[in-house]
């Protein structure tokens, strides 16, 4: 087991650069042709990639809010979700860059069918151009960051090495009405993960 670890921490990785200014850039791109938006994404800009570089895989199911998710989006508890599961890697290498666990509000996003089809994905333009097609348009993002060990099966996914934490998001995604509309969990490796936030300011 030591040795494992041993040749995974000294595997290169690619390095994840995630800056709250990837949501603005994600909706700037909503109204644009679907070939446009299909040509790049979130994580390309993170990693800097090309999209032919990256496994991409989706999976979907439909659970009732726990306690947590409903308190998230301010909804009754048992309220039916979309819980969407993603996993992207480069294709040169065997661990996922974070694991992404998303939920949307299955009522909200229904008119669509195709949102409650994981062949659908990738999504060209990503989650707001998703949501979009129903209607909705984002206000604000809300992100929450904490750190702590990985669980077993985190590390085993991440490929981490001995001692090494995960950076836990909770991005929550409201809308014009002031709407809880998704709420993600992501959990990134701590050693290949920087996170980059940019706070404009007005000018006196």
């Amino acid at each position: 087991m030591a040795a494992a670890y041993e040749r995974i921490a000294r595997r290169p990785r690619t390095p994840v650069v995630r800056s709250n200014l990837r949501h603005q850039w994600e909706k700037d791109r909503v109204h644009k042709p679907v070939e446009q938006r299909s040509t790049t994404g979130a994580t390309e800009q993170d990693t800097g990639l090309h999209v032919d570089d990256l496994v991409f895989s989706a999976s979907y199911r439909e659970i009732p809010a726990t306690e947590d998710l409903a308190r998230a989006f301010a909804l009754p508890e048992g309220t039916m979700l979309l819980e969407r599961s993603y996993r992207t890697r480069h294709a040169a290498e065997t661990a996922p860059f974070g694991l992404v666990t998303s939920y949307l509000v299955r009522d909200l996003i229904a008119p669509n069918p195709d949102l409650l089809d994981e062949t659908r994905e990738p999504w060209p333009g990503g989650s707001q151009s998703q949501l979009h097609t129903v209607g909705i348009e984002l206000d604000r993002i809300e992100e929450r960051v904490t750190a702590r060990p990985p669980t077993p099966g985190e590390a085993d996914e991440l490929e981490l090495p001995p001692g090494t934490s995960v950076l836990v998001l909770r991005k929550t995604s409201y809308d014009i009405r002031d709407r809880a509309v998704g709420v993600s969990d992501i959990v990134l490796p701590g050693d290949r993960t920087e996170l980059r936030f940019t706070t404009p300011l007005e000018r006196w």
